[in-house]
């Protein structure tokens, strides 16, 4: 198969001294970029990295991470990038849980980490030759070279973690067809060109950094990868927008877009974006306030799990949006979506049903998960033989046009920031501090629409701090999945069945006694 690298290689023997990556510190060419890759991806042959071999990439945001990714994928074996910001624990068990057998890093990653793998550890300080502004000078004078073994579309291209219920993170298995599908479609769909200057903004280790940073350069464009603190602050980071002349935006959450749109002299700040594209949660409150409006160009809402390549769907907004419901618009190409009853049939249009998504993007399943496979990933019937369609526990109905308009969750599971949260991670880590004895997390909406979550703990906790709990928190879980408020309750309430009642303890109100510092 032709991979979306060999579209990338054919713009460095085109257009050699195009800028694909421009940073604080300089630009790297679309030649450097493939010469680059070549190089360390020769290493990591060298070292054992192959087909279905799973590379972790430890590296802080960067040039040298695209380039990892690149690499890896080259070399023929699959990657899994960290967020090496997270709690050392989580980044530990992503490692496991994703079966990773080597380790791309460097030494001062190693050494404020600890990471290691049953496996080659490959630091980049170690190989010859420092770096240059560019790239590695070591690896200059490398020659391009079509040499490598061809890819299969069904060969493991990367692992990427969703929450789980059992406190450990569940590694999703994606393979290469579907992702080079789905990067062409991207490009294809929202006009992407040599034109289009990308800034990079979901974070590594979470899926949409890929496309971010893949779908710009497949499309002979350019990618801008800023300072992380500098995306962190609305005023600059509409500071960047403006200065670096970038006109697409690929991996905006909602929130962050509101948050956008609520500063000063938004309209001018936002006024050179061709496109915006939303996902990660609903975009009604944005377009609620009547924020579209200072978006000139083109907005497309997302909507997709980690299990089927990121994104499935997607809605074109109008210039005079509609305000009373969650579009999320019709399948991308290869993928389709069936919408079902508790009995598995399709439900009648207008109906409320459960997603059903199917199509090239959809995963092998869960790594070391059988079970959770078997149930999520089922026979797709509208696919070719042996296909599987993924059962989202998201729930929509579709109008007239064929759009779906999504519902919610028929599960516990939520959006926090663009991250998919499974509430029982959350409690779990809660019970392992010595003086819960109870805690169920809910999420709750705050005056502008925006989902938090809010844990309502039991136990001798007169003394306990929220800034304890969260310190507690901290050790195992990343910043989005932190309760943004804890309530201290003398029980949890009940069904008369004895689960506990969620329902009750929805907006801090239970039915039993409480209290709230």
């Amino acid at each position: 198969m032709v991979s979306f690298l060999d579209t990338i290689r054919a713009h460095a023997v085109r257009t050699p001294g195009a800028t694909a990556l421009r940073t604080p510190a300089g630009s790297v060419s679309y030649r450097r970029l493939d010469t680059w890759t070549d190089g360390l991806a020769r290493t990591l042959t060298a070292r054992g990295i192959g087909r279905e071999r799973v590379c972790a990439i430890a590296l802080e945001p960067g040039p040298e991470s695209v380039v990892a990714v690149a690499a890896v994928l080259r070399a023929g074996g699959a990657f899994l990038t960290l967020d090496v910001t997270q709690p050392l624990p989580r980044l530990a068990a992503m490692l496991r849980s994703g079966g990773a057998t080597a380790l791309l890093t460097r030494s001062t990653v190693r050494r404020s980490t600890g990471l290691t793998v049953e496996g080659p550890v490959i630091d980049l300080d170690e190989l010859d030759g420092p770096d240059g502004p560019d790239g590695p000078a070591g690896f200059e004078g490398v020659e391009t070279s079509d040499g490598w073994p061809e890819a299969s579309g069904r060969q493991l291209a990367y692992v990427s973690h969703t929450s789980g219920s059992t406190g450990t993170p569940n590694a999703v298995l994606i393979e290469r067809a579907g992702l080079d599908s789905y990067l062409r479609f991207i490009v294809r769909d929202y006009g992407l060109g040599p034109h289009t200057v990308a800034l990079q903004v979901a974070p590594l280790g979470y899926d949409a950094s890929i496309r971010d940073t893949f779908a710009p350069l497949v499309a002979g464009g350019t990618v801008l990868l800023a300072e992380r603190s500098t995306l962190l602050r609305a005023d600059s980071f509409a500071e960047t927008l403006r200065r670096e002349g970038v006109d697409t935006l690929l991996s905006v959450t909602p929130s962050f877009l509101t948050f956008l749109a609520q500063q000063d002299r938004a309209e001018e700040r936002l006024s050179g974006l061709r496109l915006v594209v939303a996902s990660g949660e609903s975009l009604l409150p944005f377009l609620s306030s009547g924020a579209r409006r200072l978006l000139p160009g083109n907005l497309v809402n997302q909507y997709g799990p980690t299990e089927c390549t990121m994104t499935a769907t997607r809605y074109a907004v109008p210039p005079e949006p509609e305000t009373t419901a969650d579009l999320v618009g019709t399948p991308i190409d290869g993928m389709s979506a069936r919408l079902v009853g508790p009995d598995g049939r399709e439900v009648p249009p207008g109906e409320t049903g459960e997603i059903v998504l199917g199509g090239i993007g959809v995963a092998r399943g869960y790594r070391g998960r059988p079970e959770l496979t078997a149930d999520r990933f089922r026979p797709d019937p509208g696919g070719p033989p042996g296909a599987r369609a993924y059962r989202t526990g998201d729930l929509a109905r579709r109008r007239p046009d064929g759009v779906l308009e999504y519902l919610g969750r028929s599960d516990r599971q939520v959006k926090i920031r663009g991250y998919r949260v499974d509430p029982a991670e959350i409690e779990g880590v809660l019970l392992g501090h010595p003086r819960v004895t109870g805690a169920v997390v809910t999420a709750e909406p705050d005056e502008r629409g925006r989902v938090f979550l809010y844990a309502h703990v039991t136990g001798a906790l007169d003394t306990v701090t929220d800034a304890e709990l969260r310190r507690h928190l901290a050790k195992a879980l990343p910043p989005h999945m932190m309760p943004r408020r804890f309530h201290r309750i003398d029980r949890l309430p009940t069904t008369r069945t004895g689960k506990t009642d969620r329902a009750a303890l929805h907006h801090g109100r239970p039915q039993v006694a409480g209290r709230t510092p």
